[in-house]
């Protein structure tokens, strides 16, 4: 699937403000949202179909939206699938090579037309395609949409990152993670999409799920079905999958509203994957590993409005001006197998999370980055997080004698807590560097946490706070009550300061709640705003405020804010 393109005109730098959320075409009937998609559609649509015919019976049509990614100051990766014919379906194999033509223009109306192309899209590739415009200028809105035939696509915003030497006031990005479509709906993007202040959107893995319909994460009560109904396997099921995740409405919302940023986690491939399985893959009764790895790789490419990166996985590194560079990690592809929980093997420093390539990588480039703020997009929690009578600090000087991790009894080895080894490299390496302002992003917990990240967990007392860690909960997926089967809230009161004990880095967590972050930075500090959805179930659920925490620039910790940026 080559884009032909040609040359991109001049378009203006000035930024035009955004009006109106672009919604999905054909969503589900039952959804309150869908008066107001459909007709935003029609009318975003109109400035595309003007000169063209009625649509026939049978052809091509745009059923699961269009969306753009990876933004940089001269340019962004455009995706869409087109349905050629009504048997096309995702994973299907069927439906002819179809040209998709795409525009790129300065407003929403597709007059100031700044580029234009063509790309094929075809079965070997789902009928997904993409365009890598180049050409455009820095920190600049566009709108851009396609046809193919008499079919017009919506139109949708995105935007260009500052020029690399720009010196940038401020970004604002949406921070979302595990986002199960069987648990609930995704009012989360829909909150997000309502927004017109976002430079892009960060998606840090578990897009989509692999199960089976009914067997993860729902607080027994499946809300609407997965497609296909068997945990998907092969590249026609991965396909399914993305397939159906696409025709939800606030997601294509969020898709029309700004570019993504997204890695991989896990459920993109098969829970508590690592490099040579995974926990939810059964060698021989479900294929080969390898061949799984490949279906689940080539369908989240042919998806996701994601350039393929270094050794054809998701971490690349992205930059912002001088305010921010983003570094975004595979933590999946490249990791040992997990320790079992409370094993002194989780400070075996032959064992990596990273792979040895992709550390030295980062390494390096937050050694050398010149911007105010180095943001890395990290699947899974880093800081520390031990259980056990006594505080992780304590039971150190027991941890030599006894064989004990030495940063306490970790629970879930899963995360950076079962590779110590190179949790300690890292951040042994901010500080020697003297690298400051540097922030994780993680998701994968389904809770929400606001986390100092000390150099040493197990020493007593705690060593200084190399960076910080701000950790979003799940759009959908069951976070503690579900689990429990409690009232929201209840678990929450509980755990917190029991977790807060043992764990006196960590400045708050909120294990029960759903919902997403915003994001915001400047020169002086990092915030995330926390917000959180009424009801997961409810299709035309409310978003409320209920935490903001920053770091400032210097302190390499966590203070509390008293109200959201904005």
């Amino acid at each position: 699937m080559t884009s032909r393109q040609r040359s991109p005109q001049s378009a203006p730098a000035a930024r035009e403000a955004a009006s109106g959320t672009p919604a999905a075409p054909t969503p589900s009937p039952r959804r309150r949202t869908v008066v107001k998609a459909a007709a935003a559609t029609a009318v975003l649509a109109a400035p595309l179909a003007a000169a063209l015919p009625a649509r026939a019976a049978g052809a091509p049509a745009f059923l699961h939206g269009v969306a753009s990614g990876d933004p940089l100051p001269d340019g962004v990766l455009l995706w869409t699938r087109v349905t050629p014919v009504p048997e096309a379906v995702p994973g299907s194999g069927l439906g002819p090579d179809t040209e998709v033509g795409w525009v790129v223009a300065t407003d929403r109306a597709l007059t100031g037309v700044v580029a234009r192309g063509s790309v094929t899209a075809s079965a070997a590739g789902d009928h997904t395609v993409k365009a890598d415009v180049r050409g455009l200028a820095p920190a600049t809105d566009y709108y851009f949409g396609f046809t193919a035939g008499p079919a017009v696509s919506p139109v949708a915003r995105t935007r260009t990152a500052p020029a690399a030497d720009a010196n940038v006031s401020g970004l604002r990005f949406g921070v979302v993670s595990c986002a199960n479509w069987e648990a609930g709906y995704f009012s989360a993007y829909r909150h997000l999409a309502a927004r017109t202040d976002l430079d892009a959107w960060l998606h840090l893995g578990d897009y989509l799920y692999e199960y089976a319909s009914g067997e993860y994460g729902t607080r027994d009560t499946v809300v609407r079905p997965h497609s296909p109904a068997h945990e998907i396997i092969t590249l026609a099921d991965y396909r399914t999958r993305h397939g159906r995740y696409k025709t939800d409405p606030d997601l294509q919302a969020l898709h029309h509203r700004a570019p993504v940023v997204a890695i991989w986690d896990d459920h993109e491939f098969a829970d508590n994957a690592w490099s040579g399985g995974a926990v939810n893959h059964t060698e021989g009764a479900e294929g080969s590993w390898t061949d799984r790895r490949a279906a689940a790789r080539q369908a989240y490419f042919e998806w996701m409005p994601v350039r393929q990166a270094v050794e054809g996985t998701t971490y690349r590194r992205l930059r912002f001006g001088r305010l921010a560079d983003l570094s975004l990690l595979d933590l999946r592809s490249f990791r040992s197998q997990q320790a079992a929980s409370g094993s002194a093997a989780v400070d075996d420093p032959g064992r990596t999370i990273t792979g040895r390539a992709q550390l030295d990588w980062l390494k390096a480039g937050l050694a050398a980055s010149d911007t105010a703020w180095r943001l890395i997009g990290n699947s899974v929690m880093i800081a520390p997080f031990a259980v056990g009578a006594l505080p992780a600090s304590l039971l150190a000087p027991l941890a030599e004698l006894l064989g004990l991790p030495r940063g306490g009894l970790a629970l879930n080895t899963d995360e950076w807590d079962g590779y110590t080894a190179d949790r300690r490299e890292l951040l042994a390496h901010l500080r020697s560097h003297a690298i400051r302002n540097t922030v994780f992003l993680t998701g994968d917990i389904h809770m929400a946490w606001a986390n100092d990240v000390p150099v040493d967990a197990g020493t007593y007392p705690l060593t200084p706070s190399a960076a910080t860690e701000f950790v979003v909960t799940s759009v959908t997926s069951d976070n503690l009550d579900d689990t429990a089967k409690l009232p929201e809230g209840t678990v929450a009161a509980l755990a917190e300061p029991e977790i807060r004990l043992t764990n006196r880095h960590v400045h708050w967590v909120d294990t029960d709640r759903h919902g997403y972050g915003v994001l915001d930075v400047t020169a002086d500090r990092a915030q995330m705003d926390f917000y959180v959805l009424s009801d997961r179930t409810d299709p035309a659920a409310t978003s409320s405020w209920i935490r903001s925490y920053r770091t400032r620039s210097g302190t390499q910790t966590v203070e509390r804010a008293s109200a959201p940026v904005a």
